[in-house]
C-alpha cells in the first residue's frame, strides 16, 4: 500500500534505487558481454595488394591474401579473438569446386593466417555459393538444388577447410543432414576435435543482400526459400535446431538476428549448447546508413542493439563491429 506523506509517497519498493549510479548499475547488470564471444566476418579474395571497400557495407573491405593480415592484427590488438572467413573466388563452376580444392582461396588464407596470426580462432564458413556459378548453395538437379547430392559435396568442403587449419567449420547451406554428414567424415579422418558451428535457423531473408554484394553469391535464377526457412515460423526453427543437436552439432546459430531474438530465446530456452546469432550485412548497413545521414547516433545504436541481441539469449555474436564491441566493453559502455 502507497500512503502520501506531504509531497513524498510511502513506498517500500523503489526499483529506481539500483540506478542511482554508473557504478551501482553496472554492479546489478543482468545482460555480460565480453569480446571474447565476438566473431568477425571477413571477406578473403585473389590479388594482389587488395583493399576495397564493399559499396553496401561502407567500413568493411575485401581483402586479397597479402593483405589480410593487416585487419587480423586489427581485431587481435581490438580484443577479438575469432573471425569467420568467407571466400571470394576468381574462377565459378557449377558445382562450386573451388570451395574444396586445396589450393581454394579459403584454403590459402587459412594457411597465412595461421602461419602470420597464429593466436587467433579461425572458423570457416562452409556453402557453396560463393564458388557456383549459379550461385545457388548445393549441386543442381534442373534448377532444383539436390539435398542428397549436396551433401557429399558439403561435407568434402568441411574436410578440406579443416585440413588446411579451421579451427571450427560452420555449414550455413541448410541442406537436411548436413551436419551429420560432416560429423561423420571429419571423425573418419581424425579431425573429432573440430567443432561444427550450425547455421540451424537460418531464414530465407532480405537483411542478406549486402552480403551478396560482398561476396558476390547471389543466385542467377530463382532464390533460396526452398531451403532457407520462412520468417513466419517459429516452431519450425526448434525443429531444425533439434535435428542439429542430435546430428552432432556444437553450437547452434541463429541468422539473421535483430528480427529473430524471439528465436534466440525461444533457441536458448531449448538447447544446453551455446547459442550463436549472426548480425547480418543488413543490419549493419542501416545502422552505416543512418548514421551517415545523421539520424541516429551510430556508437550508441551499436551498444543498444548488440546488448539487445545478448539479452535475447546469445552466448556468441558474429557481427562487422566487433571491433567497435569490444571498444566499448573494454570502456565499459557496454558489457
Amino acid at each position: 500500500m502507497i500512503q502520501k506523506e506531504g509531497c513524498r509517497m510511502d513506498m517500500t519498493i523503489r526499483s529506481r534505487r539500483l540506478r542511482s549510479t554508473p557504478i551501482l548499475r553496472k554492479m546489478v547488470r543482468e545482460t555480460r558481454m565480453d569480446a571474447s564471444s565476438l566473431i568477425y566476418p571477413l571477406f578473403v579474395r585473389e590479388g594482389e595488394n587488395v583493399k576495397e571497400e564493399i559499396p553496401s557495407m561502407p567500413g568493411q573491405f575485401r581483402y586479397s591474401l597479402d593483405r589480410m593480415p593487416e585487419v587480423l592484427n586489427e581485431m587481435a590488438d581490438a580484443g577479438v579473438t575469432s573471425v569467420m572467413l568467407f571466400g571470394i573466388p576468381d574462377i565459378k563452376d557449377e558445382c562450386g569446386t573451388g570451395a574444396w580444392s586445396g589450393y581454394g582461396i579459403i584454403q590459402k588464407a587459412l594457411r597465412k593466417a595461421k602461419k602470420e596470426v597464429p593466436d587467433l580462432y579461425y572458423i570457416t564458413d562452409v556453402c557453396m555459393c560463393e564458388y557456383t556459378s549459379h550461385g545457388h548453395c548445393g549441386i543442381l538437379s534442373g534448377e532444383r538444388v539436390d539435398n542428397d547430392k549436396t551433401l557429399p559435396v558439403i561435407a568434402k568442403i568441411a574436410l578440406s577447410q579443416a585440413q588446411a587449419g579451421a579451427d571450427m567449420v560452420a555449414p550455413s547451406d541448410m541442406m537436411d543432414g548436413r551436419v551429420s554428414e560432416i560429423r561423420s567424415l571429419l571423425d573418419q579422418h581424425g579431425y573429432t576435435d573440430v567443432p561444427i558451428m550450425s547455421y540451424a535457423a537460418k531464414y530465407a531473408s532480405a537483411f542478406y543482400g549486402p552480403f551478396r554484394d560482398a561476396a558476390g553469391s547471389a543466385p542467377s535464377f530463382g532464390d533460396r526459400k526452398s531451403y532457407q526457412m520462412d520468417y513466419h515460423n517459429r516452431l519450425e526453427a526448434l525443429k531444425e535446431v533439434k535435428q542439429d543437436c542430435e546430428e552432432g552439432a556444437d553450437i547452434i546459430m541463429v541468422k539473421p538476428a535483430l528480427s529473430y531474438l524471439d528465436i534466440v530465446r525461444e533457441v536458448r530456452n531449448t538447447v544446453d549448447l551455446p547459442v550463436a546469432a549472426y548480425s547480418v550485412s543488413g543490419e549493419y548497413a542501416m545502422i552505416k546508413a543512418a548514421a551517415m545521414k545523421g539520424w541516429i547516433d551510430e556508437d550508441q545504436m551499436i551498444c543498444e542493439t548488440a546488448a539487445g541481441i545478448y539479452r535475447a539469449g546469445c552466448d556468441i555474436l558474429l557481427t562487422y563491429f566487433a571491433k567497435e564491441i569490444a571498444g566499448f566493453v573494454r570502456e565499459g559502455r557496454i558489457g
